[in-house]
């Protein structure tokens, strides 16, 4: 069975996530495992950030028609591998 890995990078964090989000939600049911991480501290909160998708298996056309929705945004950088 193939699992394919996607890594996304926000470097526009503020502005890009709540479409992203929306994308993220609709896109929901092919996604196992999704963590989201960027930098905080008291004096601050990251404008980039980073998320990592797993997804089920045989979910391959879904996968492109979220990764054309996401590269239509902008501001994101999109990675994805097979294992």
């Amino acid at each position: 069975m193939t699992k394919i890995i996607m890594g996304i990078k926000l470097s526009q964090r503020h502005e890009t996530a709540k479409s992203l989000q929306d994308i993220l939600t609709r896109y929901g049911c092919i996604i196992n495992t999704r963590l989201g991480v960027h930098e905080v501290s008291d004096q601050t909160c990251s404008e980039q950030g980073y998320i990592i998708l797993e997804f089920s298996a045989n979910a391959d056309e879904e996968i492109h028609k979220m990764k054309a929705e996401m590269d239509a945004l902008g501001g994101l950088k999109i990675e994805t591998m097979e294992l």
